[in-house]
């Protein structure tokens, strides 16, 4: 289980026919109560699955194996002068974001944080990837005379290694719905990697992996006067950034593993 299918469906607003509404969660549990195991990649989804699979003769098998990342891709020392370059981005401290620009995303709430930023002009935002929201949204960063971010193509996940680089800090964001703080977003495991804090506007399980590591700073979903006041406090003090984001890397090295977890998943499935 990668996701918790059809319940963010049905939160997001996405699935409202209230037919394929009951035949969804028909089969979910169908599914479950089916399953001689169940693996999920957040320690979130537990309960829910057990509420789900929940009967007289079934008790689920529920193993956790949560995403990982491959450290050695990335170079936490790495400046990423290159693509600061290719975007005209150099001498500015950069809070970036990569991955899908969609309704789930929330990047509204970034584009109302730059504009908070516009006095700080040292401070730029980086927008990377691809989504159906992402021609509206620049055309409301126009329409809100933005000049503090920018809107960056999607690169290939062997090239995400020098876009992350190029940045001093990364964000992670979802809308402010309950059913996201099950939920174990792979960027910012990416972003970890990469040795760059998080700004994390995500409530929930993935929270308390960035707090424990103390790899970044939790801002309440929803929130664009906290999160610029976030990137704006890192970027007054670049080197509780750069600490932040060095022990995020020691933390995804230690328990994040790609290799490690793999080997934990080819053994759930072979015993």
């Amino acid at each position: 289980m990668r996701d918790l299918w059809p319940a963010f469906a049905i939160d997001v607003g996405v699935l409202k026919n209230e037919l394929l509404i009951r035949l969804s969660l028909w089969l979910e549990r169908f599914l479950y109560r089916h399953a001689d195991r169940i693996v999920v990649n957040s320690p979130g989804f537990v309960e829910h699955i057990q509420s789900r699979a929940a009967a007289k003769r079934f008790s689920p098998d529920i193993q956790v194996v949560p995403n990982g990342v491959d450290p050695q891709m990335f170079d936490p020392y790495a400046t990423g002068m290159a693509f600061r370059q290719s975007y005209d981005l150099q001498g500015k401290f950069i809070a970036m974001y990569a991955g899908a620009h969609g309704m789930s995303n929330d990047l509204g709430v970034a584009l109302e944080a730059a504009k908070l930023l516009e006095p700080y002009p040292e401070i730029a935002l980086a927008l990377v990837g691809d989504g159906k929201d992402k021609p509206a949204l620049q055309t409301q960063a126009a329409q809100m005379g933005l000049k503090n971010i920018v809107f960056l193509p999607p690169v290939p996940k062997n090239e995400m290694v020098e876009a992350l680089a190029a940045a001093d800090a990364c964000f992670a964001i979802l809308k402010p719905i309950p059913m996201y703080a099950t939920v174990y977003p792979n960027k910012v495991f990416d972003y970890m990697a990469a040795g760059r804090p998080v700004i994390l506007a995500i409530d929930g399980v993935i929270r308390k992996v960035v707090e424990n590591a103390e790899c970044g700073l939790f801002v309440p979903p929803g929130d664009p006067q906290a999160l610029a006041e976030a990137i704006r406090r890192l970027a007054g003090d670049p080197e509780r950034a750069r600490e932040m984001g060095l022990r995020g890397r020691e933390v995804v090295e230690a328990l994040f593993d790609r290799a490690t977890l793999a080997a934990q998943f080819a053994e759930i499935i072979e015993t």
